[in-house]
């Protein structure tokens, strides 16, 4: 086994030679945030004498046992270190630097860890000739409950403290701390547009990768409610005081216990709970002052390149996983258009907007729009408005698993991008297929692509403005020239529509 040792800031780190990479696992960027540090902001992590071994991943940090029905982490360590990094990197030195890569992972707020099989980083690494990065961050009520006495938001601070971990060592690894592009998928892609709208990220990235970003940020008033029913149900107050007297892995039972019984608060927190989630981030004028589209109107990413996109089906994953493909009904349908359409008549106006489409279809489609897609156009169109540029992409491709019934649904750029198609979500979307060569050909041309943005800002199609709306259609065949938004049906219908945080309704 060939090792190499890396001095950081904190001290020195071991990794070892794996397939033409150098790979380091579980470093800490933070001290762990348990005893005094709880519900805290992180803290630089002390230094150590000595090498430490970073051969494995670091533990995750704690999480509800999974997300209906489908287990988050499996056979991962224990312990307490939970706010670990793990790099891939192609020669760990300072000669010849490389463009850095920072993965944020997504789960609803509620889920993930980085050392999961599905996020496994050397085909990025290795076929990009880039440095790659990946972090955990606290989730959950340890991570994003309003809680007294408690910064907001404190997942997102965690990914700062990440970022400067990078800023302030990645060069040691062969990595260009100047070329630094985030990239995170769903709960990830909304830590990515957080963090453009968080002064205290501002210059740690320059480059953001934004896949499926969802629309969900709340309220000061909805999260604070929300955090007072999470402690209600462990019966304690929702501060610092009361919640830190119970063990972190023994709270995520009570967010769990919450979240399977949501639609007894359907009058007070409205569209929040058919997400079956209550965490998001939180406006909270400080950590966050705005949401992400306001930001970036505003010029906040004028700064950045973005690369954002969506998922042609992203909201036929969660039928699937739920047992609901072909089974939804006109009042079904009628709700769904009722509860998340566009304005007083978005229920009218999407049954007008598709006259041909099916209950399930139109139960679908309003949820994939006003969860991923519409969100993911509009924080393009906003950082164009504010001066910056932006390129966007749909992926169209079906993922193969299913019997090809789950289209280009949510969560399908992940084993294409990562090269992960057995690990993870990837053993449900190519189920019985593996990786074929149609989608190892896609799965290539992702890695391209966003390599290409990582090193140059261009992800090799033009850059998206509001007159032509040019976007990318990624699917088994590449290509040639982006076109028309294809989506522009129900880009008309959200037309004018903002994208606010979430209110409590009593």
């Amino acid at each position: 086994m060939t090792t190499t040792v890396v001095r950081t800031v904190a001290g020195a780190v071991r990794g070892r030679r794996e397939d033409g990479l150098t790979v380091f696992r579980g470093i800490p960027f933070a001290e762990p945030p348990v005893g005094e540090a709880r519900f805290g902001a992180p803290r630089p992590v002390q230094a150590w004498e000595g090498t430490r071994d970073a051969y494995d991943f670091g533990p995750p940090p704690p999480q509800e046992s999974g997300f209906q029905g489908r287990r988050a982490v499996l056979n991962a360590p224990e312990g307490d270190d939970w706010l670990t990094v793990n790099v891939w990197t192609p020669e760990p030195d300072s000669a010849g630097l490389r463009p850095v890569m920072v993965w944020i992972y997504g789960g609803a707020y509620k889920l993930g860890h980085s050392g999961s099989p599905g996020y496994d980083a050397q085909h990025i690494a290795r076929d990009g000739d880039v440095v790659v990065v990946t972090l955990n961050y606290r989730v959950g009520i340890e991570g994003f409950a309003l809680i007294e006495g408690a910064p907001a938001n404190r997942g997102l601070l965690d990914q700062v403290a990440a970022l400067e971990w990078v800023r302030d060592n990645i060069t040691e690894f062969g990595g260009d701390p100047g070329q630094v592009t985030v990239f995170g998928e769903s709960a990830g892609a909304g830590s990515v547009a957080s963090l453009l709208a968080m002064p205290s990220a501002r210059g740690l990235f320059r480059r953001a990768v934004a896949q499926s970003v969802p629309g969900t940020y709340f309220s000061g008033e909805l999260a604070r409610d929300i955090a007072s029913a999470i402690a209600a149900e462990a019966g304690l107050r929702p501060t610092v005081a009361d919640l830190a007297t119970v063990d972190p892995r023994q709270l995520t039972s009570v967010g769990e216990a919450l979240s399977a019984k949501m639609t007894a608060y359907a009058d007070r927190w409205g569209q929040v709970v058919p997400t079956a989630t209550p965490f998001s981030p939180v406006v909270d004028g400080e950590v966050l002052p705005c949401t992400p589209w306001q930001a970036l109107k505003e010029g906040a990413g004028r700064d950045v390149d973005l690369l954002v996109g969506h998922n042609r089906d992203e909201f036929r994953l969660f039928l699937a996983i739920g047992g609901m493909l072909g089974k939804i009904g006109e009042e079904q349908a009628d709700w769904a258009l009722r509860t998340f359409g566009p304005g007083p008549d978005g229920d009218r106006a999407y049954r007008a907007a598709f006259p041909e489409a099916t209950p399930g279809e139109l139960f679908e489609r309003v949820q994939t729009d006003w969860l991923f897609n519409m969100p993911s156009l509009r924080l393009a169109e906003a950082q164009v408005a504010g001066g910056g540029r932006a390129h966007l992409y749909e992926l169209t491709w079906a993922a193969p698993g299913g019997g090809g019934g789950l289209g280009a649904c949510h969560g399908l750029d992940i084993p294409l991008l990562f090269g992960t198609f057995e690990a993870d979500l990837g053993q449900l979307l190519f189920a019985g297929t593996g990786a074929t060569a149609e989608g190892e050909g896609l799965s290539s041309r992702f890695r391209e692509s966003w390599t290409a943005f990582a090193r140059t800002g261009d992800p090799g199609w033009p850059a998206f403005e509001t007159e032509e709306r040019l976007v990318q259609v990624l699917d088994a065949e590449p290509k040639a020239q982006a076109g028309p938004y294809p989506e522009e049906a129900s880009r008309r219908l959200w037309e004018g529509y903002e994208f606010v945080p979430l209110p409590l309704l009593k």
